[in-house]
């Protein structure tokens, strides 16, 4: 396997010209030059309601039908189970209250304190807007790892959402057996993927929905929602009497951002092309995930080792498999100062509890959280050399 080249990935973000050094990624990555021209091209062609009448039509038509087909080949996934939407929020409310419709009184639902909350609360609402139960999977604070579903789990459960890797930070569940353990019931599992697709291949058969935010892995800001076919057409969400009733357009309100879809297509694209092989897309987008996978994980490695060295710093997370994410705290200094000084220093790496609100208050963080170093594909050494001493010179 050949060495992953990230200068010349950096050459592709116009944004690195502007010197920063960006830890910010798990809140939106950087964008590639051929994204935006993808988008900007695709505002300035013809363009009209998906159709095959003329060429702006079928122009919108392809659009869509490429974007659901690069989905699926970064997901492992059905392109005719691919729903876009404004958000991953959006569509997990939308999804919530559709599922919802088939709950009753002492049904359960399982949440878990490790998840953003767009995994949380729209499902936590949905059960109670129907009398239904809600179950709280809990983790160790000290290794942030999931305590077992099993003892939660019976034959009234209707739905487990579980993150596939907390934005806040970067544990990822053991999945396999949580998925396993769903499927001694009749409960549905909702995976929420955000954090995690930017970072690592993905395989979206364990779940029975998968989410995602293309914004995160290069694209523009979008959600998508992926499932089998099979279980969306026994789905019925709320829509317009003469909207499409067809999977997965059904899901979709309103007309789509062609020029953003365009875009998530030519995001997926350029990860396949960051050293990929293979003869199908699939095949490239694994290869070349693991490409960056080993890029960031190193990285994450210096970086976690340097910043513990620092008698002043408290890592947060100490879980098995994680992604290139780490969380700390600097003794004396509040979270926001410690982000405001690196951004002094020319260093983006912001503080909160970036929505996972119950994993920060489970930390013992409260509702302030921490200071996140969120790594990615463009991250290189000068990157985490200037993090580090600018922690360095905060603390002196």
């Amino acid at each position: 396997m050949p060495d992953f080249d990230v200068d010349a990935v950096r050459k592709q973000f116009p944004a690195l010209s502007e010197g920063a050094a960006h830890f910010d990624g798990p809140g939106g990555s950087q964008t590639p030059q051929v994204v935006a021209d993808a988008v900007a091209t695709t505002m300035t062609s013809a363009l009209a309601n998906r159709g095959q009448l003329t060429p702006a039509e079928r122009r919108a038509d392809k659009i869509v039908l490429d974007a659901r087909q690069a989905m699926a080949d970064l997901l492992g996934a059905d392109p005719q189970g691919i729903v876009f939407g404004r958000s991953m929020t959006q569509l997990t409310y939308d999804f919530s209250r559709a599922l919802a419709k088939t709950w009753s009184p002492g049904d359960e639902v399982i949440v878990t304190r490790l998840d953003h909350d767009a995994n949380v609360r729209p499902w936590v609402q949905a059960a109670e807007s129907v009398g239904a139960t809600v179950r709280w999977l809990d983790f160790d604070p000290a290794t942030t790892e999931l305590d077992d579903i099993a003892p939660l789990l019976n034959n009234r459960t209707k739905l487990v959402a579980v993150t596939a890797a907390s934005n806040l930070l970067g544990t990822r569940p053991d999945l396999d057996a949580i998925a396993a353990a769903v499927r001694t019931t009749n409960a549905h599992l909702y995976v929420d993927g955000v954090h995690l697709t930017a970072h690592s291949p993905i395989d979206t058969s364990l779940a029975d929905f998968y989410a995602c935010s293309p914004y995160k892995f290069f694209g523009p800001h979008c959600g998508v929602l992926s499932a089998s076919p099979a279980l969306l057409e026994t789905i019925q969400p709320d829509k317009l009497l003469p909207s499409s009733n067809a999977v997965p357009e059904r899901f979709e309100l309103g007309t789509l951002p062609y020029e953003l879809l365009a875009g998530t297509t030519a995001a997926i694209d350029f990860i396949a092309g960051l050293g990929g092989v293979g003869e199908t897309r699939r095949e490239r987008l694994l290869s070349s995930l693991v490409h960056l996978e080993i890029h960031e994980d190193a990285l994450r490695a210096e970086l976690e080792t340097r910043l513990a060295a620092i008698d002043a710093i408290t890592l947060h997370g100490k879980a098995r498999r994680r992604t290139p994410t780490l969380l700390f705290t600097v003794a004396g200094h509040a979270p926001v100062a410690v982000s405001t000084k690196l951004a002094e220093y020319g260093v983006n790496a912001p503080s909160g509890s970036f929505y996972a609100i119950e994993t920060s208050r489970h930390l013992g963080l409260g509702d302030t959280g921490a200071t996140r170093a969120g790594l990615a594909p463009y991250t290189n050494q000068s990157d985490v050399d200037r993090l580090v001493e600018a922690v360095e010179r905060l603390i002196s």
